[in-house]
């Protein structure tokens, strides 16, 4: 039954981002909102610390710079690059490029020790996000460009904004659906990988459920900071993993940037 609900939610989440559409179908590609008109520039360095689904893994930490550029045809922030597309009614568009680092080394865990290295890769796809009173959603489709996984993710997010003076909070909550070739890629166990106490295991399509906040702090007109608390809810295409030993894993992220 969940594989059979995984398979379809591609088509869902476009059913979801159609509708709006279909209601501005008679209007012609707009610009991006006002605020996207005059070109911003930010730099900055963040923090993050994920826990790892993989079993004795513990906790992945990351630091790095931060650039940040949003301009009327094109925005950059971290690992994402977007070339907007402009808007049909409240709903913009855009091409987007995306690194993620989300492999492993044979090193990283003892359930890894023999496994091959797994590598990051470079995603190419599109996005499109519905601005409305409610809550802004977003979709995300994106597909391995680098090749080393072949796979293919849709991300579904529904987030609402609440500002109050220099804080602004966003709650958000979402689903993301993996093809069966990331989930094998990442999470699978080859035949020439198993041991004992690592089967065989061929990755199926799952969706993970994810829901967190996000706040920013503006303290002066040109310096923010900027924290995410984020709860990933695994599906059973990753839990099923002989690789994995939890069902959920929570994620901090934290950064301060300069803005010009």
């Amino acid at each position: 039954m969940s594989n059979r609900l995984s398979a379809r939610l591609p088509l869902a989440c476009a059913t979801l981002l159609m509708l709006p559409l279909l209601a501005h179908g008679q209007q012609s590609a707009a610009a991006e909102p006002t605020s996207d008109n005059a070109s911003q520039w930010a730099l900055g360095a963040g923090v993050g610390v994920e826990r790892s689904p993989y079993a004795g893994y513990g906790n992945r930490t990351r630091a790095l710079p931060l650039l940040m550029y949003n301009g009327p045809r094109f925005r950059l922030f971290g690992t994402t690059a977007d070339l907007k597309l402009g808007a049909v009614g409240p709903v913009g568009f855009s091409l987007r490029a995306q690194y993620t680092d989300e492999g492993y080394e044979s090193s990283d865990a003892p359930i890894l020790n023999g496994m091959e290295k797994r590598k990051g890769s470079f995603w190419l796809g599109g996005a499109a996000l519905w601005r409305n009173p409610y809550a802004d959603l977003s979709l995300e489709w994106l597909a391995d460009a680098s090749g080393n996984s072949h796979g293919q993710t849709v991300k579904l997010r529904g987030e609402h904004r609440f500002k109050s003076g220099r804080f602004t909070l966003a709650p958000y909550l979402g689903v993301n659906w993996m093809s069966s070739d990331y989930v094998d890629y990442y999470f699978g166990v080859r035949s020439n990988e198993v041991r004992a106490g690592r089967a065989f295991y061929q990755g199926s399509s799952t969706a993970n459920l994810v829901g967190g906040l996000r706040t920013d702090w503006q303290m002066t007109s040109s310096q923010s900071l900027f924290l995410d608390l984020r709860v990933t809810r695994f599906g059973s295409g990753i839990t099923d993993s002989p690789l994995v030993d939890r069902s959920s894993a929570a994620a901090v992220r934290a950064g301060y940037l300069y803005h010009f």
